[in-house]
C-alpha cells in the first residue's frame, strides 16, 4: 500500500470516529433531557474545572479559535448557562462565568459523558491507551 493510501486511510477512520463519538454523546444528551452540544459541553466542562476564566483560556483549553469561541459563549449565554461578567482592572476582558443553570448540569452531564467513555474504552488495554494517547499527541505536535 502506497503512503497516500494510508493516510487516506488514517484521515477517514479519525473523521469517522470522532464523528461516531459526537453522535453518541449527542443522542445521550437528547436523551437525558441535555440541550448542549459536544462543543459547548466541552468549554462547560472547563468551566467547571475553574469558574471565571477569560475567553483566550477557553480557547487555549479547547483548542479553538476566537471567533468559533464567541459563537458556542453566545449560544451558552443566549440559553441562561453562562455569563460575562466584565473585569475590574480592564473593561475591554470579560470573565466566562457560569450561572446556576450552568452549574446544575455539572453531575448529570459528566455522569453521562463518564459512562460513554468507559463503554467507548471496554476492551482496550492501558498500555493500548498510552500508546494511542503517545501517537495523537506526536500527530498535535506535528501539525502545529
Amino acid at each position: 500500500m502506497t503512503q497516500l493510501q494510508n493516510n487516506e486511510i488514517f484521515d477517514i477512520l479519525v473523521g469517522k470516529v470522532s464523528a461516531a463519538i459526537n453522535r453518541t454523546f449527542l443522542r445521550a444528551f437528547v436523551n437525558e433531557g441535555i440541550d448542549i452540544s459536544t462543543e459547548q459541553w466541552s468549554v462547560l466542562a472547563c468551566l467547571w474545572q475553574k469558574d471565571k476564566v477569560t475567553q483566550q483560556t477557553l480557547c487555549s483549553l479547547t483548542a479553538k479559535d476566537k471567533p468559533s469561541m464567541t459563537r458556542l459563549i453566545d449560544k451558552l449565554e443566549k440559553r441562561n448557562l453562562v455569563t460575562r461578567v466584565s473585569t475590574n482592572n480592564d473593561r475591554r476582558i470579560n470573565l466566562i462565568h457560569l450561572t446556576e443553570t450552568g452549574a446544575a448540569l455539572q453531575d448529570k452531564a459528566t455522569e453521562l459523558v463518564q459512562q460513554i467513555a468507559t463503554k467507548t474504552l471496554n476492551g482496550i488495554t492501558d498500555e493500548e491507551m498510552n500508546i494511542s494517547r503517545n501517537v495523537l499527541r506526536k500527530i498535535m505536535t506535528n501539525l502545529k
